[in-house]
């Protein structure tokens, strides 16, 4: 099928892409230091696993049930600023102090203690970021109006977010090296913090100050967020999520996210303990470079050779059959993992790397891309715009994934028998966690691309719905 063109007034300017892009780092930056991180709070602080996985996973199930809320929020926010710079403003600065907090830890505490701190500074953390990532994707969504530049928009920023996948696995080094900065891990922590939270809030407050915002006709300014209008607001409100929630394309792209993110982050620390423990029998002085070229790669093969080959495929086939073809891909890079890992040989550890790239690297590219689709339909059939809202509920099912992904994580560890006190692991040990490594990610997959066979917004039935929208209140501005 011939994709139509994407008129010049349709397109976003590579400045206000870039800006967006600046957003996306951000975003990226906090969980990228955070898969670092939750790694020495279980090595460096010496935390038990399961406890672990449940003080990763509380907080951010909890600030899940808040996005909707921000989402409501920035959709009806009206003020000279406009609906979304002004949370994504205020957003960046809490996400980066209280980053900065959470990660003031000591091993000299017990136990209970750093438990207890981490929970309650993690809930903080949170709702920060929700205050800056719930505004910040639905602006995104509202940006152009058109099917491919979507899809272009969207690339450009996973791009920009990768960057954060590149650099934060050589944290690893400067934490785990103690001839390098840090004399030990847990210091290197905190000091790194510091500087993560720093960056983050200086460039997280370009999109506020660059990107454009969508112009709502004055019909559609209807919700007036007030204490005299709580009661309507609150009906307002479950009314959207329930709005939200019967959108069939839309339930099926949180789904999707959910399995394929889902699996993708239950794994995700696998691979640091293979590397160390499988290839180099727990010496991280031998695993050196390793971990952090490992992840690196994969961020690098995602930003410059997975995400323009996938934004080429969705302008050609769609997006649907571009994100059935690209898990498709991942799962054989998944299972060419069991001989990838290779302690003859570790330089074999990279040859999956660019198929399993397809998986997460087409995940956010098309869905991002494909929900601002869906925010089109809602606004054809329910009469407003709700990005904030579509954003909010679609990031819910990623953190609840991810949260329960943290959870789960924690517990397959201790099923398959690690140990975090040992310098070593059992070979049999060792065994069930490659496998589960390979066989989690591939069942939610498969299930992933069942559910996404009958994903009703092809190109033709996007233009349809934007030409209905055109007809019914005109051209928005921008």
């Amino acid at each position: 099928m011939a994709p139509y063109k994407t008129a010049a007034e349709d397109k976003v300017p590579f400045g206000q892409k870039a800006a967006y892009g600046a957003g996306q780092l951000t975003i990226n930056l906090y969980p990228a230091a955070l898969g670092v991180f939750m790694f020495y709070l279980i090595y460096g602080f010496k935390m038990d696993p399961a406890l672990a996985g449940l003080v990763a996973a509380l907080p951010k199930i909890f600030d899940a049930l808040i996005d909707p809320i921000m989402g409501f929020l920035s959709d009806n926010t009206r003020s000279k600023w406009g609906r979304r710079k002004p949370y994504i403003l205020l957003g960046t600065m809490l996400s980066g102090i209280s980053f900065m907090i959470l990660w003031q830890l000591y091993p000299e505490n017990s136990q209970a203690y750093n438990f207890i701190y981490f929970l309650i500074l993690s809930i903080v953390f949170f709702i920060s970021f929700t205050i800056y990532s719930t505004p910040f994707i639905g602006l995104g969504y509202e940006m152009t109006p058109d099917y491919n530049e979507r899809t272009r928009l969207m690339a450009v920023g996973q791009v920009f977010g990768q960057f954060a996948w590149m650099i934060a696995p050589w944290f690893w080094s400067l934490i785990g090296n103690p001839d390098l900065f840090f004399k030990e891990s847990t210091e290197g922590v905190r000091v790194l913090s510091l500087w993560v939270g720093g960056v983050s809030i200086i460039i997280g407050a370009l999109p506020a100050l660059f990107c454009k915002e969508l112009v709502l006709p004055e019909s559609q300014s209807e919700s007036k967020l007030s204490m005299k209008n709580m009661t309507s607001n609150l009906k307002e409100f479950w009314q959207a999520i329930v709005q939200t929630l019967t959108c069939k394309p839309f339930v099926k792209l949180c789904g999707a996210t959910f399995l394929i993110f889902n699996g993708f982050q239950t794994i995700a620390q696998f691979s640091y303990f293979i590397i160390l423990y499988y290839i180099f029998n727990g010496s991280m002085t031998e695993a050196g470079y390793w971990p952090p070229m490992y992840s690196t790669i994969n961020a690098a093969a995602t930003a410059f050779l997975i995400i323009p080959i996938i934004t080429r495929i969705s302008t050609r086939v769609g997006k649907k059959n571009a994100f059935i073809i690209s898990t498709l891909l991942s799962i054989v890079g998944y299972v060419l993992k069991w001989w990838g890992f290779n302690p003859a040989n570790p330089w074999l550890m990279f040859i999956p790397l660019p198929l399993i790239s397809f998986g997460i690297g087409g995940l956010f590219t098309l869905m991002m891309s494909m929900t601002a689709d869906v925010c089109d339909l809602d606004e054809l059939n329910n009469g407003t715009r709700r990005e904030g809202m579509f954003g909010a509920v679609y990031w819910l099912m990623v953190k609840i994934g991810n949260g329960l992904a943290m959870l789960v994580s924690g517990i397959v560890l201790k099923m398959v028998g690690f140990n975090q006190n040992a310098g070593t692991q059992t070979a049999e040990s060792l065994i069930n966690l490659r496998l589960a490594d390979i066989i989690i990610p591939i069942i939610f997959a498969l299930i992933a691309i069942w559910m996404m066979m009958k994903y009703s917004i092809s190109e033709k039935r996007a233009l349809e719905i934007r030409q209905a929208l055109i007809a019914r209140r005109g051209k928005v501005k921008h």
